[in-house]
């Protein structure tokens, strides 16, 4: 793009919260924005000269009320103030941002992107947030370095997800920017049960198609004994190993009624190692048999019939 409008015009059909502010008109003006998808996510990655833009409580969108904002910068110099903090980015650093919030940014000619993400995914209480918010998070190093590399990729290579290859993907995403989040907290506070119990639930669902996923995989991934991790599901709906159980056959239910392939292909793609166990769960849900669950929906049928379950098939969630 290069006139101002034109790149004004782009950001608004964007979606992305809005600022206000004068960047100089001038002959070699040059700007982008492009915008992707995935899952619940949105990233916009924008190339925008120097300048300086801001937003008040008057500009600020109801609608982004439900939103966090993550800036990670890729090229250029960034500095961002907001609740009473400032974080000046080089390339690599990133900052949480409050899209509702009164906010400043100055910046060199930048490439940088803004990611879009829904507050109750990542589940920050009211004081880790006020903590975070404009406050640099290291792009080099730890948790930080990881999700800023996914991030300033991300926008050129989301072509070609089904949709639960987003969701799981999405999920990944947001369980790694919650680690690096509370990496930059910088302490050892415990975290709140409803917290952890939702980065856990986003580890799960990450990892449906690991063989080897079991609560002691789980507990061990997030720093607790596997009782802690029983006693954070206490009074909820599901036992880990039956959520677990439950999501991996939601996954095997989709994909039957599109994939043409066998039934035990299927289940092993979502960490099911034998079929005959794959076989009798999903019928005790379903009601019916996996390949009849093939059948009814017109595609590949395959007999689901094997032999009698391996002693060690109870073992698998």
């Amino acid at each position: 793009m290069q006139s101002a409008d034109d790149f004004l015009e782009a950001l608004e059909r964007s979606d992305l919260p809005p600022l206000r502010g004068d960047r100089p008109a001038r002959e070699d003006f040059r700007a982008n924005v492009v915008s992707r998808d995935l899952g619940p996510l949105r990233l916009t990655e924008l190339v925008t000269p120097e300048g300086e833009c801001f937003r008040d409580a008057r500009s600020a969108r109801a609608q982004h009320s439900e939103l966090w904002q993550i800036e990670v910068v890729t090229r250029g110099h960034v500095r961002a103030e907001q609740g009473g903090s400032t974080a000046v980015l080089g390339p690599t650093d990133l900052v949480l941002i409050d899209p509702v919030r009164p906010v400043r940014f100055a910046s060199s000619a930048t490439t940088h992107v803004t990611m879009l993400l829904p507050r109750h995914l990542l589940r920050l209480s009211e004081d880790d947030a006020a903590r975070l918010v404009g406050e640099r998070i290291r792009g080099d190093q730890g948790p930080g370095a990881l999700v800023s590399s996914l991030l300033r990729d991300m926008t050129r290579t989301l072509d070609g997800f089904r949709a639960q290859e987003a969701d799981r993907s999405a999920a990944a995403v947001i369980e790694l920017t919650a680690v690096a989040l509370a990496s930059s907290l910088g302490d050892t506070r415990p975290v709140d049960d409803d917290v952890l119990r939702t980065r856990v639930i986003g580890f799960i669902e990450a990892r449906l198609s690991d063989r080897d996923l079991t609560p002691a995989k789980v507990a061990a991934a997030h720093h607790i004994s596997v009782r802690r991790l029983h006693k954070l599901f206490h009074g909820q709906p599901l036992t880990v190993a039956a959520l677990i159980r439950q999501r991996r056959l939601e996954r095997c239910y989709a994909d039957l009624g599109w994939r043409k392939t066998t039934v035990a292909a299927v289940a092993a793609s979502w960490g099911f190692a034998d079929p005959a166990h794959f076989s009798r769960l999903f019928k005790a849900t379903y009601g019916h048999s996996p390949g009849a669950r093939m059948s009814n929906d017109g595609a590949l049928v395959v007999n689901d019939h094997v032999a009698g379950p391996r002693k060690d098939g109870d073992r698998n969630t």
